[in-house]
């Protein structure tokens, strides 16, 4: 028996500065772009429609195969899935589980070679807006399994026999889940706790304690992030590993309640001493934030296409309930009040299915890179979906508070509006926090920036370096800097393909026009804080934010125009194109406002104030309900002391 390494007395939570936290995750982050990518070039003010149009199509064998599953899974989620009963209950039946699991649902992304559907990343993510709309938790549990689960990493990283062990576990019977959160580690990975030692043997033996193990509960795998100690033989490092749910030392400590998404089995798991064979190693030592990072660029597509499935159910019960409901001697619908959010809700429907379907497509045909597209949709859907539930409680009114319980109770439809809000609140969340969205989409939109300036405001280069870097900015920006005072976008005739009746072209030289004022005010930002732009997140997030408007508008124009050329809803497609491309213009031209004329240093003071107690007054005259407990729980490594909670499904 090989020597097992002695558990630490105390946490080994590595101690860590602010910069090297970001050399951390620089050092993950995929550094080449290889192929083409149009929200890149959007961000350096080079509009690409060529990129994007004629709107990609999956093969038709791809969208049979896709078809027919997806006519089986509405007939499943018909008749045998009880949205209802699984939040009241907080559990999604093991039936259900093992329904999903015959009709093949835990392999629709893993190739058939291995026993999966093999379906497509468009079909994927129809599928999940599908069950999503059916029970928000199955759709987080199928999610979590394919998106970022055991299948995704192993189809990248995996080797032969790895594939073959597993994937063909993951296609029909086991349950995945991802484990990267730590009771005090979110988004800075470099403060990662839990190790992974290797012993005499060259397997690997975890210790440690991870947190919001979606699917954790229930699961069978796991991919787990650990900390590899830099030894003689092992360059060390976060690293991936496959770990049996099952295996002694791992203990399911509690399966956490959240305010939405209540059968979501999402818990706290804890690691003692759980030896695992270095042949589940998935990738190098050292490879685990990369593995994480490049699953998350396809990974991310998931959430979005749900969020497209709820505001798809938003606008129905927009249409239904306004047209039914009376106020005034009119349909509410008919007041402008209401009218307008009913419009928003359906134009910004149409782009967002525009922009995911558009990005599942591209990755399927893996021509572009489309790592900032799938971070935009996954931002842009997860912040729309959930204005578009916040409406339409607003357009239900006092009914929209009220649960679908409630109201069947006193002899009303059963409309869930209140639940639907509940559950979308955690993907402003999930697979990365709109503010790091912002901050990990602002770093690969000014990559082009730091690639050749970066060295002039890095403290740690030497002049030499800096002068280096200063010839070949130089050489850059005579280059690139002409071509962002003129383009199409000021030629009325440009784009003229995109008339027909409705007029999109006007949209499009829009947004050829705004990308390039968006690099000119990046270019300039840059130019006048330099290395205290990365500290500037408020300004980030703006440009951010205008660039996912932009795509979205690209992205709804190229669709109205797919839809038009099929014969396929092609006039109403365009009017929602061209209602979409209005309402986004005027929140494009507000964020533009705000990059220069805000309150950002004034916050920072008064953010300053309030943590240094400056206005403790103003909170008197309130009783806190929190219990006095710690605001982080304890994570010392060590044996469990708590019974086991996780859930195997029978």
């Amino acid at each position: 028996m090989s020597a097992v390494p002695e558990t630490p007395a105390a946490p080994s939570r590595p101690t860590v500065t602010e910069r090297e936290a970001r050399q951390v995750a620089e050092a993950a982050r995929e550094q080449d772009w290889r192929k083409p990518s149009f929200a890149k070039e959007l961000f350096l003010g080079r509009f690409r429609p060529d990129l994007i149009h004629p709107h990609p199509l999956p093969a038709d064998e791809d969208v049979r195969r896709g078809e027919e599953f997806l006519a089986k899974l509405r007939d499943f989620c018909e008749t045998k899935v009880d949205g209802a009963a699984i939040e009241r209950e907080a559990r999604i039946p093991d039936e259900v589980i093992n329904g999903l699991k015959e009709l093949g649902a835990l392999g629709m992304k893993i190739d058939t070679k291995y026993g999966g559907l093999g379906l497509t990343q468009v079909y994927y993510n129809k599928a999940l807006a599908l069950v999503g709309s059916a029970s928000p938790a199955i759709g987080a549990l199928l999610s979590a399994h394919q998106s970022i689960g055991v299948p995704q990493p192993l189809k990248i990283f995996g080797t032969r026999e790895q594939k073959e062990t597993f994937l063909p576990r993951c296609a029909r019977t086991d349950i995945s889940a991802f484990l990267l959160t730590e009771p005090d580690v979110g988004s800075d990975p470099a403060r990662l706790a839990t190790t992974a030692v290797p012993d005499d043997g060259g397997d690997y033996v975890l210790d440690g304690v991870k947190l919001w193990t979606t699917n954790g509960v229930v699961a069978d795998l796991l991919v787990v992030m650990a900390r590899v100690p830099r030894s003689e033989g092992h360059r060390g490092g976060i690293t991936a590993f496959v770990v049996e749910a099952d295996s002694e030392g791992v203990t399911v400590e509690n399966r956490n309640a959240f305010m939405g998404l209540r059968g979501l089995e999402n818990g706290v798991t804890r690691f003692h001493r759980v030896r695992v064979p270095a042949s589940h190693r998935i990738g190098e030592e050292g490879q685990g934030l990369k593995i994480a990072l490049t699953t998350l660029n396809t990974g991310r597509l998931s959430l979005p296409a749900m969020c497209v499935g709820a505001g798809k159910w938003c606008l129905k019960i927009a249409r239904e309930w306004s047209a039914e409901r009376e106020q005034w001697g009119k349909p509410v619908a008919l007041h402008e009040a209401v009218g307008s959010k009913i419009a928003f809700i359906a134009a910004t429907t149409f782009a967002l299915e525009a922009v995911v379907d558009l990005s599942s497509q591209m990755a399927d045909e893996d021509r572009n890179d489309i790592r900032i597209e799938a971070a935009l949709a996954k931002l842009y859907g997860s912040e729309m979906a959930w204005l578009m539930a916040d409406e339409l409680v607003q357009i239900r009114g006092g009914r929209g508070f009220e649960t679908a319980d409630s109201l069947r109770a006193r002899g009303e439809r059963a409309v869930p509006a209140e639940q639907m809000l509940r559950d979308l609140r955690i993907n402003r969340i999930f697979e990365g926090s709109t503010e790091i969205m912002h901050l990990l989409i602002a770093r690969e939109a000014v990559d082009a920036h730091l690639s050749v300036a970066g060295d002039l405001i890095d403290p740690d280069k030497s002049l030499g370096d800096k002068a280096r870097a200063g010839a070949n900015a130089g050489a850059f920006y005579a280059r690139w800097l002409p071509k962002l005072v003129a383009g199409p976008g000021q030629l009325p005739g440009a784009y003229g393909e995109f008339k027909h009746g409705i007029d999109l072209s006007p949209h499009l030289r829009y947004v050829e026009r705004t990308s390039r004022k968006l690099a000119r005010s990046t270019f300039y930002a840059m130019s006048r804080w330099q290395g205290r732009m990365e500290t500037k997140q408020g300004f980030l997030g703006r440009i951010v934010d205008i660039g996912a408007e932009l795509f979205a508008m690209s992205a709804a124009c190229v669709r109205a125009e797919l839809l038009r050329s099929r014969g396929d809803h092609g006039r109403e497609a365009y009017q929602l194109a061209d209602a979409f491309c209005r309402q986004a213009r005027l929140r494009v031209e507000e964020l533009f406002g705000r990059l220069w004329s805000n309150t950002d240093d004034l916050d920072r003071k008064v953010v300053k104030n309030v943590l240094g107690g400056s206005y403790t007054w103003l909170e008197d005259g309130v009783i806190d309900p929190s219990d006095d407990g710690p605001w982080i729980a304890d994570a010392t490594p060590g044996p469990s002391t708590r019974e086991n909670a996780r859930r195997p499904i029978r």
